[in-house]
């Protein structure tokens, strides 16, 4: 049984003339009479009883017409189904992100994206990038955005480099500046600082660490454990320190103090990454190339 047969069959019953359906769906009415026959064949049964200048419908042909119309319907429904979702009305993106990018980079990139696709719903993952490269591995998420270099070889993978941010240090001002009080500190100003410190697995904990220890010195945790809301929250009770991001920084409102790190500093690179042998779906490309081009 075919689609097209299907469809010559609702005209002529519709119809119930063979000339005029074969007009109405644009075929000669001899290859519309071959296909009927062809269908009956399939069916074993007649559709029509023919008789000249009258034709009806037989108690197989009556049988079949709803679940012919049925079946239209559904194919003209999936049809434009597919076609909304190439047109990004309909979809989704798993987009995945370290939570300081979801604070910091994400909120005004999502929001002219939601603005222009309504449509497209997006789901989000914060996670290390250590996680984040194991969930595009297996296929759970479309993009990622992760921090370079990568915490563990991923040949299978396409990065593309999007940012190099800078860190600064935030504090509480009601307690003393970090440091010597400057405009600027060096990481070695850290010494003595009790720091506020995220969760073992955060990409800035590695970083914030591997430079305390460059500076020659072990790093002193005031209280360690959290995620990024909750590190600026301890920082602003005046816990400690922190090393965060310039962009989470700015967009953390009243209550922090924000300390710019000397020369050379402390940067990270942030890249988008997805998987180097499925092509991401037409509503991920297009977030990706809204987040390249922001």
């Amino acid at each position: 049984m075919q689609f097209q047969q299907l469809q010559y069959f609702v005209a002529v019953a519709e119809t119930r003339h063979f000339t005029r359906a074969a007009e109405l769906v644009h075929v000669a009415q001899p290859s519309l009479s071959q296909q009927i026959k062809a269908l009956e064949r399939e069916l074993g049964a007649d559709l029509f009883l023919r008789a000249r200048g009258n034709i009806t419908l037989t108690d197989a042909g009556e049988a079949l017409l709803p679940l012919a119309r049925r079946i239209l319907a559904d194919a003209d429904t999936a049809r434009h189904e597919v076609q909304e979702l190439v047109q990004l009305r309909r979809g989704r993106v798993r987009l995945g992100a370290t939570p300081s990018l979801c604070t910091g980079l994400l909120p005004d990139v999502l929001r002219a994206f939601h603005d222009r696709y309504p449509g497209i719903q997006l789901l989000i993952e914060e996670g290390g990038s250590h996680d984040l490269v194991r969930e595009l591995a297996r296929g759970a998420l479309d993009l990622a955005l992760v921090v370079l270099p990568l915490p563990t070889p991923a040949p299978a993978l396409t990065t593309v480099e999007l940012l190099r941010e800078d860190l600064v240090v935030v504090s509480s001002p009601e307690a003393p500046a970090p440091g010597r009080g400057g405009r600027a500190v060096d990481i070695g100003d850290l010494e003595g600082e009790r720091l506020v410190m995220f969760r073992h697995g955060y990409d800035l904990r590695e970083l914030t660490v591997a430079a305390c220890r460059s500076a020659g010195f072990e790093p002193d945790f005031a209280v360690e454990g959290g995620e990024m809301d909750a590190v600026l929250g301890f920082v602003r009770a005046g816990l400690g320190v922190a090393v965060v991001p310039r962009m989470v920084a700015t967009r953390a409102g009243r209550g922090l103090r924000v300390t710019a790190l000397a020369r050379p500093g402390l940067h990270r690179t942030i890249a988008l990454a997805h998987r180097s042998d499925v092509a991401p779906p037409r509503a991920a490309r297009e977030l990706q190339r809204m987040l390249l081009e922001r």
